[in-house]
Formats: structure tokens, sequence, C-alpha cells
């Protein structure tokens, strides 16, 4: 199999394993991917709002209850480059 080393690139058991498991590994990571993503949007979230005094819980919970619906996604991205943009956002749901 090209691209592997050692015994599973020449001997066809060891090939066929490794490329099962490889499917398996990347079936399931496509699935983890998706809730490491937005773990990442929370992280870059709350550590823009740290500064400001606010918490992500507590920016999510007020962003809730102003019908505001802009996902996590789009903010953890104002949040890293555009943070005035991020800022008047913030301004607005305090």
């Amino acid at each position: 199999v090209k691209g592997y080393r050692f015994g599973r690139s020449t001997k066809e058991r060891m090939a066929y394993e490794a490329i099962s498991h490889a499917g398996a590994y990347a079936f399931a990571h496509r699935r983890d991917k998706k809730g490491v993503m937005r773990r990442l949007w929370i992280v870059k979230m709350n550590a823009a709002l740290d500064p400001m005094g606010l918490s992500y819980s507590k920016f999510i919970g007020a962003m809730k209850k102003q019908n505001i619906e802009v996902d996590r996604k789009i903010m953890a991205h104002l949040a890293e480059f555009h943070p005035e943009t991020f800022k008047r956002v913030v301004a607005k749901v305090k």
C-alpha cells in the first residue's frame, strides 16, 4: 500500500488491517471534529470576554434572552480577527 511503512506496505494482511483501521478512525474523527471545533470556539470567545469582565456562559445566556442568533463560529471569528466589532456586540448584549 503506497504511503505505508514496513510490513503494511508489502504484506496483504497487514495492509488490509491498516487500511480498515484508518477508515474506522477517519469515520469516528469526522464526528469528533465537530465537538473539538465547538470547544475551540468557546475557548476563543471566553478569552476575548475575560478582559471585558464577562464569562462565556453569561454572555451566551444574555444573547439568548435578547434573541440574538449569531452562532459560536461567527462570534469566535469576530473575537479573534475583528475585536472592535466583537466589543460592539458585547456592549449591545450587556
